[in-house]
């Protein structure tokens, strides 16, 4: 590797550490970005109190004469950064070619590349470093640019309270780095470069950065000012009404930043008027709630942790597990997915190590449905490459054709199931093998912690993972879990002898209002009132329905379990979950399936009811008698969502009457007819059965073979273009990467041949003159 280009310009100069209370402001920008400098800095005032880091796609061996072009447009003063430059206020800092660059402590560090020439993601890089730096006061800027680099950097910085904002695409000469952090759905604003410093001066002079200066040097996030509490009511009904979700148990101060942080971006100064403000822009309330939701996570964050959860916490999973068992995970505040996909890939590499199938039903929830819709389409910008090892990125991830990102590979979506959860209000999953809420209970209040540990231990099977954030702990709750590793934040569940179990549903369950009718009451003497007849008629006819029918199932043409009524587990062996994630075929016990699934084809081809009388069922070791009943409910199907539903009656079959042996009868006698009548029903009864599972059996062999031709055919021709592809696709990778790395160089050392062209010439009609 060459050595670093000398620095030029104004650099020499390395200015003394001073007071880091200000506001520093990250730019990172790639082809087309000096003509957004040029813009922006021509409209931002020399003492505007913040710093500015410039972080340009820089060819790796070519002087750079960047900090020359930038200080022709600000009287600040523009340095080429050294190593350990103290960040000082109204100065512009811009980064050397060929270097990486980190914030610490308010002074640059200059680091040298550890990725390949074209791989290289410098702006997040320093983005990120400045997150973590300067927590609200980091502000972060894309500009004009080609990819997503820095994508990943301004959610850090939004995740720490700071303000982020892009270049509005059609002001753009290259709209692929704004649009990759507008598409994140978490800018404050997107604005042309010009427009930018007057944002960020009604921003920055805004009190809730006066108090973080105020502050600097005390707990990161902690503020001089406490907001006023009847505000703070109103605010969270404004919240619940706006979004259904209720915030009042989160942290106040974790409430407290986001909201000053709100009012700074709308530059509102007093908390009575911003909640004027939102009541009367909805659109606020959605800005509001986006940010309480802190959606800022990584492939694999906290590696150290993730690397004891692969070698200590997953083999335990699979130990003892029969091949195809199931293996379920919940993955907690999920939002946008990538610790989802994390735990997805583990576990999926590890069943590849073991060369075993397992069912692996991993379920992610957040309450945040933008962010479950971004992580159901997988679709993650290049920046990723920085969290996920060259394997992995290879093995369970596809290229977007155009360049823009990668997706994750099918194998690995079909492992998960997203869905909206509150995990306050809603009831939990059950039997849960892994629960990974990483990052969350930090941001809650102790009470509503409290009741959430034991809400996970109800939904953990015994000996299950729990997987927590490296900043939270079980607490008080050592009865419940035992440490695994504590600097990862590991635990397995303990059998605790006083049950969660009821805790929970005490929770979940709002106590009925008792006596709701009290008949032995003077007042009920004679009658009932008017008002208690509706309900007296649906008690009884609920009373009926529990003595007629014990057990019962309702169920699409697809045989999706829709309710239940009844004990079913004697015939059915539901799995865990809700009814809805449950087929009943799938679940049916043995010698109930065959006939179960002939009724039913029955039942949607007839339109009528279908009775199977004494269907023998294994249940607990030994084979019970039912009549299995299926029934068209009568609805009409274009109403339901679900289509056609059908109700399933399994009645335990009364047992057979004794005959008699006929005490001395001879064995040609009446004891020998009696079993040769008995013989011959039971010959008749099972050719029956026979065939009506022949029937049933042809007609779906037939569709079986008529599909699979269809789909054979179909896929002998997928195979010979995917490979065809697959190997085009490799090449034309590899030959892109280095092309758009070669055309940002390009194009950032023509603009500044451009500027030295036209400074010769100035400077030779000078002579000339």
């Amino acid at each position: 590797m060459k050595p670093k280009p000398p620095a030029t310009g104004n650099s020499a100069r390395k200015p003394a550490k001073g007071d880091r209370g200000f506001p520093i402001v990250g730019i990172g920008a790639s082809a087309g970005g000096l003509k957004a400098f040029q813009e922006f800095f021509t409209n931002m005032p020399a003492n505007s109190g913040m710093a500015f880091v410039l972080v340009q796609h820089l060819a790796p061996y070519h002087l750079s004469i960047l900090s020359e072009i930038v200080s022709r447009y600000t009287s600040m003063q523009v340095l080429e950064v050294e190593d350990g430059m103290a960040v000082e206020s109204n100065c512009v800092y811009i980064i050397p070619p060929n270097r990486d660059m980190a914030l610490l402590n308010g002074t640059l560090q200059l680091i040298e590349p550890h990725t390949p020439h074209g791989q290289r993601l410098p702006i997040d890089y320093f983005f990120r470093s400045l997150a973590q730096d300067q927590h609200e006061r980091a502000i972060g800027i894309v500009l004009s640019g080609t990819a997503s680099d820095g994508t990943q950097g301004l959610c850090a910085i939004k995740g720490e309270g700071g303000l982020v904002m892009a270049q509005s695409p059609q002001s753009a000469e290259f709209d692929g780095m704004p649009r990759s952090a507008i598409a994140t759905g978490l800018m404050d604003c997107d604005l042309p470069p010009g427009a930018m410093p007057a944002k960020l001066l009604g921003y920055a002079a805004h009190a809730f950065l006066h108090r973080v200066r105020l502050t600097a040097g005390t707990t990161a996030g902690t503020t001089a000012a406490t907001t006023d509490a009847s505000a703070l009511k109103k605010i969270f009904v404004l919240l619940r009404a706006y979004t259904g979700h209720d915030f009042s148990q989160y942290k106040p101060s974790t409430i407290s930043r986001r909201i000053e942080r709100r009012m700074a971006v709308q530059e509102i100064k007093m908390i009575d008027n911003y909640v004027r403000y939102l009541q009367e822009a909805p659109a606020e309330g959605t800005a509001l709630f986006r940010d309480l939701l802190i959606g800022v996570t990584n492939f694999f964050r906290d590696p150290e942790a993730f690397t004891a959860l692969e070698e200590l916490g997953i083999p335990k999973l699979f130990e003892g597990r029969p091949p195809g068992s199931t293996i379920r995970v919940w993955s907690v505040g999920c939002s946008t997915g990538e610790e989802a996909y994390s735990l997805a890939i583990l576990m999926q590499e590890r069943m590849e190590t073991l060369g075993q199938f397992h069912t692996l039903q991993i379920f992610a929830t957040d309450i945040d449905g933008r962010a479950i819709a971004t992580a159901r389409a997988a679709r993650y910008p290049t920046s990723i490459a920085a969290d996920i090892t060259p394997a992995r990125l290879k093995r369970f991830f596809t290229p977007e054709a155009d360049g823009s990102g990668y997706r994750v590979h099918k194998s690995i979506r079909d492992l998960l199931i997203f869905s909206e959860h509150d995990l306050i209000k809603d009831p939990p999953f059950s039997k849960i093998d892994l629960v990974s809420c990483r990052n969350l209970l930090i941001y809650l209040n102790a009470d509503l912690q409290k009741r959430l540990f034991p809400l996970f231990h109800y939904s953990m099977n015994p000996d299950g993972l729990l997987f927590l954030g490296t900043s939270e702990s079980v607490g008080g709750f050592d009865d419940l879990f035992a440490t695994l590793d504590r600097r990862a934040k590991l635990y397995r569940r303990k059998e605790n002898r006083f049950s969660t179990r009821h805790r929970v549903i005490d929770q979940l369950v709002p106590p009925l209002p008792l006596p709701l009718l009290n008949v032995d009451h003077p007042r009920f003497a004679d009658k009932a009132t008017p008002a208690a007849k509706p309900f007296m008629r649906a008690l009884a006819e609920k009373a009926m329905v529990q003595q007629i029918v014990q057990a019962s199932a309702l169920v699409n043409e697809r045989g999706d379990i829709l309710y239940i009524h009844g004990r079913t587990g004697r015939y059915l062996e539901l799995a865990p979950g809700e009814g809805g994630t449950n087929n009943i075929l799938k679940t049916a016990r043995e010698g109930l399936r065959h006939d179960l699934a002939v009724a039913l084809h029955k039942a949607a081809q007839a339109k009528e009811v279908v009775v199977s009388p004494g269907v023998r069922v294994k249940t607990n070791g030994d084979f019970s008698t039912i009549n299995l009943t299926v029934s068209p409910v009568l609805a009409d199907p274009a109403a339901l969502p679900e289509g056609a539903l059908y109700l399933v009656i399994l009645e335990e079959a009364p047992p057979a009457p004794e005959e008699p042996t006929g005490g001395g009868q001879t064995p040609g006698g009446q004891g020998a007819v009696v079993r040769g009548k008995k013989s011959d029903a039971r010959v008749v009864e099972l050719n029956k059965k026979l065939l009506e599972q022949e029937e049933y059996l042809q007609s779906s062999l037939e569709e079986l073979e008529s599909s699979t031709e269809e789909l054979r055919s179909a896929n002998e021709e997928m195979q010979s273009v995917n490979e065809e592809l697959q190997s085009s696709n490799e090449e034309l990778e590899t030959s892109k990467e280095e092309l758009q790395s070669t055309n940002e160089e390009l194009h950032t050392v023509n603009t500044e041949l451009q500027n030295k062209v036209v400074d010769l010439a100035q400077a030779n009609n000078d002579i000339n003159n």
